[in-house]
């Protein structure tokens, strides 16, 4: 468990109280980023220290930082919390913790930016990505056996972070459902053509694709 709640007979007062604060409160002004970021930053606090539902708290409460965040810099917040706080769950929960017992929220705040500016680092780099295969694509169109393809695509499915360890010939076997010898050649056709690139060497051979 990692936080106990109010009393259910105390949280419509308290929600009736972060709902005024958060429509009367005079931060952030319009078009103002530190404004907006600290408003969004004790929202989610103080909403997830309410704890109002039974489930889907935290899922609500980073829909309500997002979008504070968004209404403040007067422009939408490419980015995604639940992604960034996944990396580092534990992390979130202790800074989380440590905020809710004390009256002091610097630490919070502090951590609250450093998560956001990691999570628009991460939608940047997702766009990059996702460019990067679109034009990919384009090139190399209708140029792939149905394998080849195959491969491709689940080397891509790991977003930005890559193919872990490359591809190598039993995983393209696995992948596939190929013969080695298949593998071997489909493999060396990516290589010759440029939109693999080999390291290693041996049996320590492996694939890295060029996008």
């Amino acid at each position: 468990m990692h936080y106990e709640s109010l009393p259910s007979e105390n949280v419509p007062a308290e929600m009736e109280s972060f709902l005024n604060w958060y429509h009367h409160s005079e931060m952030p002004v319009k078009n103002h980023i530190s404004g907006a970021l600290l408003k969004s930053a004790i929202e989610h606090l103080y909403f997830e220290s309410i704890h109002p539902f039974e489930d889907g708290n935290g899922r609500i409460g980073r829909v309500l930082a997002e979008f504070t965040l968004s209404w403040g810099l007067n422009s939408y917040a490419l980015l995604s919390m639940s992604k960034t706080i996944e990396q580092d769950k534990n992390k979130y929960y202790d800074q989380l913790k440590f905020a809710q017992r004390s009256s002091d929220i610097t630490e919070w705040v502090n951590y609250f930016a450093e998560m956001i500016l990691n999570a628009q680092k991460d939608a940047k780099e997702l766009i990059h990505f996702t460019l990067r295969k679109a034009k990919f694509f384009d090139q190399y169109n209708n140029q792939f056996n149905e394998r080849q393809l195959k491969a491709i695509r689940r080397m891509l499915e790991n977003g930005n972070s890559g193919f872990e360890g490359g591809m190598t010939a039993k995983k393209y076997i696995s992948i596939t459902k190929t013969s080695k010898a298949t593998a071997t050649r489909d493999l060396n056709e990516l290589h010759e053509r440029g939109i693999l690139v080999q390291e290693g060497a041996g049996r320590s051979v492996r694939y890295v694709l060029v996008l």
